[in-house]
């Protein structure tokens, strides 16, 4: 529904002075589509649900982004909405404000482009995070999190390696710190089994055959 209203918007806004520019060219849609593609693929899982990236860096072949120059304020705020008008449909939350931002890029050829996104918190109290292997970002916020095979566990895991309860993670003032709860096969950080250790950026945490990085705010 978001990208129906956004091409609507965009028929309209287009038309008249600024219909030859888009004549077999870069469409503007196209950069909404991608948009809402990045969000579906970069969502991660927090403690209020879904959470969607909420920055996004797009990049224009030189001929395209002389074009779209004309009209670009009015351009970023059709895509800030359609932004928000998919986040509304998926039940996607942000972090952070939306913010788009257009560059040129001269290394890409006419009608390419390519777009980078990213969760941004601007809120006090960032949360650390724990990423899965398949992308998913689950936030470490003041809530022990257990991590296991049952499915009421924080991070649930589908791994027959992985005991029903089998870690905790836990904060220690800023620090989080990472606990085996008796696990049959262990756990270990960066490869080397522990009972306790307090996590640093970029620490490699493994349960079962399963592998997860810790990343600070």
């Amino acid at each position: 529904m978001g990208l129906e209203q956004f091409e609507r918007r965009l028929e309209r806004m287009v038309e008249g002075a600024f219909a030859k520019a888009f004549r077999g060219q870069l469409q503007p849609v196209e950069l909404g589509r991608r948009l809402t593609r990045e969000m579906d693929l970069h969502r991660t899982v927090g403690l209020r649900g879904v959470v969607a990236p909420n920055a996004f860096h797009i990049y224009l072949a030189t001929a395209d982004y002389e074009r779209f120059e004309s009209f670009g304020d009015a351009l970023n705020g059709e895509l800030v909405e359609a932004v928000r008008e998919h986040a509304a449909g998926e039940r996607y939350s942000f972090v952070g404000p939306i913010e788009i931002v257009i560059h040129e890029d001269p290394d890409l050829g006419v009608s390419t482009f390519a777009i980078e996104s990213e969760v941004v918190d601007t809120t006090p109290g960032a949360p650390d995070w724990i990423v899965l292997p398949d992308g998913r970002r689950v936030a470490i916020a003041d809530a022990v999190l257990t991590i296991g095979r049952l499915p009421e566990c924080a991070i649930a895991l589908d791994d027959p390696n992985v005991s029903r309860r089998h870690a905790q993670l836990r904060r220690d003032g800023q620090s989080v710190v990472l606990v085996d709860l008796g696990s049959t096969n262990g756990t270990k950080v960066n490869g080397v089994q522990i009972r306790e250790r307090h996590l640093v950026p970029g620490d490699s945490i493994t349960v079962g055959t399963t592998t997860m990085r810790f990343e600070p705010a």
